[in-house]
């Protein structure tokens, strides 16, 4: 149960690091205006494009713990959810600006029909 919190928060984490790095990437202006003294009118958009990357990295962290208590067949496919997650919340949150197509639809739900065929138990005859 612990491996299996641990990479359920890893997948949160790196599902919000994405969001919040395309929300900021998309409003951060040029390197040339960072490194020039108006950088301080961008302080909001670097302040969260740290928080992405700290997300990432505590998001590798809890992968790394997992790993100790779940075999990596198992693990390895509930990655795939972060792609659910992000889409989902892509297409929800208006901030982001995504639009809804069938066939991101059709692709997430061979993922997810994917990811049940791998980790659901197999019934012994």
């Amino acid at each position: 149960m612990k491996g299996f919190l641990l990479a359920m928060g890893s997948i949160l984490l790196v599902s919000v690091a994405q969001l919040v790095l395309r929300a900021v990437m998309v409003r951060l202006p040029s390197v040339a205006i960072l490194l020039s003294p108006q950088w301080q009118q961008h302080g909001t958009l670097l302040l969260l494009l740290c928080a992405g990357l700290c997300a990432y990295g505590v998001s590798m962290l809890c992968w790394m713990l997992a790993l100790r208590y779940l075999p990596l067949n198992r693990l390895y496919p509930l990655l795939s959810l972060s792609y659910v997650v992000v889409w989902l919340a892509a297409i929800t949150l208006p901030s982001l600006g995504e639009s809804f197509r069938w066939s991101s639809l059709a692709g997430v739900t061979l993922i997810v029909c994917g990811l049940l065929c791998i980790t659901l138990p197999q019934r012994k005859h």
